[in-house]
């Protein structure tokens, strides 16, 4: 489901890649839970806006629409979805007219952007590409549009490679790509690299 604050594919782009604000269950101590949230959510964003070939876009349910627009880039596609489910965003990105789309969980602030492109290659020969989260769940999903009905509603916090690909056809329609890690607890704060560039507004929390 496309909300009002859609927009229609850009001609020209290799996929839409959305940022799917999911739910943060930990801040760090003495870190406001909607700021940090905010942060996160922020920094992916700031990442995808930029990409050439690409249409970036948000995806959300209707109370997290405000923050969706705060953060969103100037003319950037706002999703509203029924259900927070990867499944509801690759359909929104398949009424806007796109063939493929990638869709990224927001709490991955320090994500390398080649890991998006190494999401949609696979798009060339297979149906889907799966990104793993670290310690469990997934990162991202690439899709070819639209989304395929054998695809399942994949849970973002327990779902991985194996959960795409056993409804599928044949195995070898789902791609295994790179992955990353997410903040979803304590102890994913070690892997982040304060000498990196980028994710400026998590940065400055933790900082």
């Amino acid at each position: 489901m496309t909300g009002p604050l859609s927009s229609p594919a850009v001609p020209g782009v290799s996929a839409a890649v959305i940022v799917l604000l999911v739910p943060t269950p930990w801040s760090p101590p003495g870190v406001d839970p909607s700021s940090w949230r905010a942060a996160l959510a922020e920094d992916v964003v700031d990442l995808i806006a930029p990409l050439p070939l690409v249409q970036p876009a948000i995806a959300a349910l209707p109370a997290d629409l405000p923050l969706a627009s705060k953060i969103a880039w100037p003319s950037m596609p706002q999703y509203e979805l029924p259900t927070l489910s990867i499944r509801a965003a690759l359909s929104a990105a398949a009424a806007d007219g796109h063939e493929r789309a990638v869709v990224l969980m927001a709490d991955a602030p320090d994500l390398p952007a080649m890991l998006i492109g190494k999401m949609i290659r696979p798009l060339s020969t297979r149906t889907v590409a799966v990104a793993p989260a670290a310690g469990g769940g997934l990162l991202g999903l690439a899709c070819r549009l639209p989304v395929p009905s054998w695809l399942p509603d994949l849970d973002p916090e327990t779902a991985d490679v194996a959960t795409a690909r056993r409804p599928a056809p044949e195995p070898t329609m789902v791609a295994a790509a790179p992955g990353w890690h997410r903040l979803r607890t304590p102890d994913d704060l070690r892997h982040l690299d304060l000498a990196l560039d980028g994710w400026d507004a998590t940065r400055s929390l933790l900082s």
